[in-house]
Formats: C-alpha cells, sequence, structure tokens
C-alpha cells in the first residue's frame, strides 16, 4: 500500500482509505457490528492506514465501531472525523436526508468531546466540517475555534467534506475553505464520471498545499461492476433516494453504463479491474491524499485495497479519459444525472 503525505501535518495516510460510513449504517447491508468490525481489521491488515468516519454515522457508531475494531493499534493509523449535524437531539430522519446542522461554538466543543470519546482517544488526526454552506466558512470565530483546538492537542489538523451529493455551489466553498482558511484536506465526490468537482477544485489547491480525500469513486457501483443492466434498487439501498424517479434512476443507470462501456480500454490487458481502473484515475492526481471506495464485503476490500499496486495510468489512458469526457462519452447531451452516493 502507497502512502501519501496529508498536508502540513507531516501524517501519511494510506493512498486507498477505509469510509466507515459502509459499515456503520445499514445503507449498504451491513447489518451486524461483528461484521464491520472484522472488516475494518482485515483492512488495517492489507495495509489500509486511513479511515474516516463522522459522529452522524449510526448516532455514533461509526466511532465507537472503529475504537472497538482498531482501538489497540490507534498509533498505527490515521483518523478523520466529521461535525455538524445535531443528532442529538434530532434523531428521526428519513434515509439519507439531512439532519439541521449546528456549528456554534458550544456544539462544537461539545460534539468534539463526544467523538474524543466514543474514538477512545485524545486526539483526532483530521477534524472536518461536515458539508458546510459558505456561511459557515466564512466564519471566523468557526476556524478560531478549529485552532484553538488543534493548539490544545485535540486535533491535529482540520478540513471540510463537502456533500451531501453534488452541487454547484461546492466549487465555491471548496475554493473559499482553501484559500482563506487553508484547510488540510477538502473531501469531495469526483469519479471518471463525474469530474466536475476535481476540475474546478483541482488547481485551487494544488499551489496552496491543500490535499483532497475522494468518495464516491466507483459512480455508486456504476464503475465497480455491482450495477448491472438488470440491477433494481430497493427501498433499503443507499442509491434508492438519491436519484428521485424510477425514469431518473433509468436514465442514469442505462447511460451510466453506456459511458463505461466506453472505458474498458483501462481494463483490457492491464491487469487492472474496472473498479481498480477507477481508484488508479483518481490517484493520478498528485493532489489526492486517499481514496474512499464504499468497502462493504471482504471481496471488495481485497480487491480495492491491491488497486495502490496496480499499474498506473499513462499519460495516453489519461489523454483519451480526457476526450471521452469532454465529450459526454460520445453521447448525446442529457439531462443532469443527480450522484447517488
Amino acid at each position: 500500500m502507497r502512502l501519501r503525505e496529508l498536508a502540513g501535518t507531516g501524517l501519511k495516510v494510506s493512498e486507498i482509505g477505509f469510509g466507515v460510513w459502509t459499515v456503520s449504517t445499514t445503507w449498504w447491508g451491513v447489518k451486524e457490528e461483528s461484521v464491520g468490525i472484522s472488516m475494518l481489521k482485515k483492512a488495517f491488515d492489507l495495509g489500509i492506514s486511513f479511515f474516516d468516519t463522522a459522529d452522524t454515522y449510526g448516532n455514533g457508531l461509526g466511532e465507537t465501531i472503529l475504537a472497538k475494531a482498531l482501538g489497540d493499534r490507534r498509533d498505527k493509523i490515521v483518523i478523520g472525523t466529521k461535525v455538524g449535524y445535531d443528532f442529538y437531539h434530532h434523531t428521526g430522519r428519513r434515509g439519507q436526508e439531512e439532519l439541521p446542522q449546528d456549528f456554534s461554538l458550544p456544539y462544537l466543543e461539545f460534539a468534539l468531546n463526544e467523538s474524543l470519546r466514543r474514538l477512545q482517544t485524545s486526539w483526532i488526526d483530521l477534524y472536518q466540517l461536515h458539508n458546510p454552506r459558505i456561511e459557515a466558512i466564512q466564519r471566523d470565530d468557526l476556524f478560531e475555534a478549529l485552532e484553538r483546538f488543534r493548539r490544545q492537542g485535540k486535533i491535529r489538523s482540520y478540513g471540510v467534506a463537502l456533500g451531501p451529493a453534488i452541487a454547484p455551489r461546492q466549487a465555491d466553498e471548496g475554493k473559499a475553505a482553501i484559500e482563506t482558511r487553508r484547510v488540510a484536506a477538502v473531501q469531495i465526490i469526483y469519479n471518471l464520471l463525474e469530474q466536475m468537482l476535481g476540475e474546478r477544485l483541482f488547481p485551487v489547491g494544488r499551489p496552496r498545499g491543500s490535499l483532497f480525500l475522494v468518495r464516491v469513486p466507483h459512480a455508486s457501483g456504476l464503475l465497480d461492476g455491482t450495477v448491472r443492466p438488470e440491477t433494481t434498487f430497493t427501498e433499503n439501498d443507499h442509491r434508492y433516494h438519491r436519484v428521485s424517479t424510477d425514469e431518473r434512476k433509468r436514465q442514469w443507470q442505462e447511460e451510466g453504463l453506456k459511458k463505461v462501456d466506453r472505458l474498458r480500454f483501462l481494463t483490457e490487458g492491464t491487469g487492472r479491474t474496472l473498479g481498480q481502473a477507477a481508484l488508479k484515475f483518481i490517484l493520478s492526481e498528485p493532489s489526492v491524499a486517499s481514496v474512499l471506495p464504499n468497502l462493504y464485503n471482504d471481496q471488495l476490500l481485497a480487491e480495492f485495497a491491491a488497486a495502490s499496486d496496480a499499474p498506473d495510468f499513462t499519460a495516453e489512458d489519461l489523454s483519451r479519459i480526457s476526450e471521452l469526457y469532454a465529450s459526454n462519452f460520445g453521447l448525446a447531451p442529457s439531462a443532469s444525472q443527480p450522484t447517488a452516493s
């Protein structure tokens, strides 16, 4: 497993990270805590050292499960967690709908101490504002508090995780976080089929030393082979509520698979699987520190962890991808398709 340095922190993270959301919610089909603990331990054994979670995942389970699985290896892993959604006072929600946010200073300090308690640690390596809007990023007092937490040793660095799904506003939010707040990391959605945020933000982050964490690298299953023409989505599936109507689900699926078919050159005779090729594309960007694929079974875990050592892309590969993306993969223009993260 190759490592990359997290800007300005001295911390090195594994190129392939583990997004703990898959084993701390039921949206990906992992319903037993023991299964999640086992996967986290296997991930560590496979060389994954960066684990990204949030206080709101499973209403705290995303942090407690990490402590149960790898608490005895705390000095060998890098932990990112998030703050911003008040699940303490707002417990009812449908699917993945957003809870009310709270970035007030009393709440921030309370939530940080609760995260430290659940993680059973005295410090957090990367503390991220969870899907903040521009109003939060513009607040001096909020970032002064983060600096105070860093001086106190409670956090080692801070950043922003932009979301929940891709939205045009996130380019402005990421730009403000990088240029005015000098954050260590910005987390975005980015993949072979959805490059809009990377196109806007990578050029801003590179010269300033801000690095990126990337989630949804497989476009919600289109780029890892788990979505096929016959695939249907039930109400319990994590993608079900992201694509709003049956017609848009069909369009997202059919058009997405046509685009994927035009990327077969990345796997034929290369020694890479489709899922690994999707990860290698993202890792070809030097300002990406770690990629966070959705890991919810041992097969995907083994395949994606091995991607770090798969053959890198050539300049010709990247040029061909760029041409395909610029031409909408040779398909006729269509309505904007939402990301089903």
